[in-house]
């Protein structure tokens, strides 16, 4: 038993010996030689992306291979940073692994884009490149630059900052996180609105005063002021400020379209209308705006009317130009809709408009 447990140990040190020297002596040495060379795209590749498009291939990114000194698995990444950014933060497209290609989708470079803070529908200028990765030695290709227009299907924001906002309920004068927005009709879409108050005039040659429109919440994004004739708009660095005359509750309407490119302004009041209220159907009963609350109220006795054919509406400007009634009767507004229907009592009627295209109402009991 003995000359047995004796035999073993010996081969064992043996075989130990016999791998480590023959292992080290055989192991290839690791050295970075040849980089990766990029191959396509070619330099100025524009890609315009489309969200129905998501699952095809925006690109098949190729290149030669990298040369490590022997026979090797390699893996390639290829990122993609913004230009002039030094790949600092760069976004990873695919990753393959001893191969000379990778298929990347629309919806991958769209990712990417926007990681990178693209602004969706304007296009930006990305450069991309191949790292290629042995153990921990790492070798990079060439720099590609391309140009991306990305896409979002959240449905596209403005941001109105201004010198108007202390004084008008919306935090600090030019601070994007407390201002009022205006919302597109849809991703993709450039036709924006919202209602926005003003408790004094905006002369926009006084400093400080005036505001734009912004398409981030902060001035990285494009920017908006006046355009050079009235009602237009310009995304120039030096444009002036956009400017209001006379105080008051606005509708802001806006078309960010480069062939477009359009503002306008229409001053509000707001009041209920209807055979339900005191006015019936020849007189508004006018309502109170709270800069606080940035909602209108009123407290009004009704009568008891059904709708569609009876009850009430709201109506700015003691006219039809503009007017709001709940079709769905969910107490969601829509632009011309259908008349409220109504129960008798006292009620608090309140109207907020504060929320770009969904604008809603409440009317509370008494």
């Amino acid at each position: 038993m003995k000359n047995i447990t004796k035999s073993l140990i010996a081969l064992l040190a043996l075989v130990a010996i016999s791998c480590s020297v023959e292992d080290v002596q055989d192991r290839p040495v690791i050295e970075g030689v040849d980089s990766p060379v990029l191959t396509a795209p070619q330099s100025g590749a524009a890609y315009v992306l489309k969200p129905e498009a998501a699952d095809a291939q925006a690109e098949r990114f190729t290149w030669n291979s990298a040369n490590y000194g022997g026979d090797v698995e390699i893996t390639y990444t290829v990122e993609m940073d913004k230009k002039g950014n030094s790949f600092k933060t760069p976004k990873e497209l695919g990753t393959v692994k001893s191969q000379n290609q990778v298929s990347v989708s629309v919806g991958k470079l769209n990712s990417g884009a926007l990681a990178l803070s693209a602004t969706p529908f304007v296009a930006g200028d990305f450069e991309v490149r191949v790292k290629s990765t042995v153990s921990t030695n790492v070798m990079y290709s060439n720099v590609v630059g391309i140009v991306v227009t990305p896409y979002t299907t959240e449905t596209p924001k403005l941001w109105v900052p201004g010198g108007y906002q202390s004084t008008s309920g919306y935090g600090s004068d030019w601070t994007h996180s407390s201002a009022p927005t205006l919302i597109a009709e849809g991703y993709g879409k450039t036709a924006f609105e919202g209602y926005v108050y003003f408790a004094t005039a905006q002369d926009p040659t006084q400093d400080g005063k005036g505001y734009k429109l912004s398409t981030e919440a902060g001035w990285g994004g494009t920017n908006y002021g006046a355009g050079a004739t009235a009602g237009t708009l310009s995304s120039a660095g030096d444009a002036k400020n956009l400017g209001i005359t006379t105080p008051g509750y606005y509708r802001i309407k806006a078309d960010t379209d480069p062939a477009k490119l359009s503002i306008a302004t229409l001053k509000t009041t707001w009041g209920i209308i209807g055979n339900a209220t005191p006015g019936g159907w020849d007189a508004d009963t006018p309502m109170a705006y709270d800069p606080a609350t940035k909602k209108w109220t009123v407290t009004v006795t009704l009568t008891a009317q059904s709708a569609p054919d009876n009850g009430l509406k709201f109506r700015a400007n003691g006219n039809w130009d503009l007017n709001f009634g709940d079709t769905g009767a969910n107490s969601t507004l829509e632009e011309g809709g259908t008349n409220i229907g109504t129960t008798a009592g006292k009620f608090l009627i309140t109207l907020d408009l504060s929320n770009p295209r969904n604008y809603t109402y409440t009317m509370v009991k008494q």
